[in-house]
């Protein structure tokens, strides 16, 4: 792997998504594209600008090539996206209704992301970057996979480079109590923080969302509240930022598009408001068009939308 701002791994999906807004029992096409929210995020940044390498397991089969040609194509780093002999390549499929809850299949158990662990951590990479981005999802697919987060984000702060984690709550991954184990050794190795606050309560088990966190090591805590918008807590300060309203389309997607938002403005250097509107713009792209990481935009979609700043709703 070559030297890269932003470094992250994760389970990286083939994604099948119905088309027409058809339930998945009646759709008769599917479109192709890549899913996972680590995928996601480094998509995302890689189209703001940023240099970003991936690692993580796909299959030797055709959805995995097209996972590795296609991240390839968006000048991302995928040296350390390893081809697994035996395990398949993960898939998700899935519908878009406007009308109803979305039906999501996973076929995940047994992939080759499961098979992840500290062997196949590309340290060089961890240890030269500006950033380490991990979520739970990762963390919840194995004890291998587990291990290796934890391995990445200690080595990470021994190098000096920051750490941003997203629990990412599944509970077809894993129960309620395994969850909170997960989070509870993860977080005291993390700098920043993204979490739902609608999983927050099951994470800290009703204590404070931002307090929980900040016991435990983070510096800075990010509560995601979909369409009310979202907070950004310090130890010393907290600054809210309401959504850009659009015509929802799609929402799978949109919180690691607010990531990828903040953490590009973080990166710059930018101020919270800034990286909170960030966030808000390149989420509201992504909700607006349909599957996991379509709407993501380069800078100068981002920058033509903040410039359109009276669409925030505060």
């Amino acid at each position: 792997m070559t030297v890269s701002e932003v470094v992250t791994f994760g389970e990286p999906m083939a994604l099948l998504l119905a088309e027409r807004d058809l339930p998945l029992d009646a759709a008769t096409g599917f479109a192709w594209s890549i899913a996972g929210a680590e995928s996601n995020l480094a998509i995302g940044l890689a189209r703001l600008g940023h240099s970003v390498a991936y690692a993580g397991r796909v299959g030797d089969d055709v959805f995995g090539a097209r996972i590795r040609r296609e991240l390839r194509a968006e000048g991302i780093d995928v040296t350390g996206l390893i081809t697994d002999p035996e395990l398949p390549t993960g898939l998700l499929i899935r519908d878009s209704p406007v009308d109803r809850p979305i039906t999501v299949h996973y076929r995940r158990s047994g992939s080759a992301s499961t098979g992840y662990g500290v062997d196949d951590l590309p340290g060089t990479a961890i240890r030269s970057a500006r950033l380490l981005h991990l979520t739970g999802i990762t963390a919840a697919l194995s004890e291998s996979s587990f291990q290796a987060c934890k391995t990445a984000m200690i080595m990470a702060r021994e190098a000096g480079v920051a750490v941003s984690f997203d629990p990412n709550l599944r509970l077809r991954l894993a129960g309620p109590d395994e969850w909170a184990r997960i989070v509870d050794e993860l977080a005291r190795h993390a700098d920043l923080i993204f979490v739902g606050a609608d999983e927050a309560t099951m994470i800290t088990g009703g204590a404070p969302t931002e307090k929980w966190f900040f016991e435990r090591g983070a510096g800075t805590v990010v509560i995601k509240d979909g369409g009310n918008g979202a907070v950004e807590h310090t130890p010393d300060s907290s600054t809210a930022v309401g959504v850009r309203r659009v015509p929802l389309v799609d929402p799978v997607g949109a919180g690691d598009a607010f990531n990828t938002g903040w953490l590009s403005a973080w990166l710059r250097g930018l101020p919270v408001d800034r990286r909170l509107a960030e966030g808000a713009a390149v989420a509201s792209l992504v909700v607006a068009t349909h599957g996991d990481a379509t709407g993501l935009p380069d800078a100068a979609t981002r920058d033509r939308v903040l410039a359109e700043g009276a669409d925030i709703d505060r």
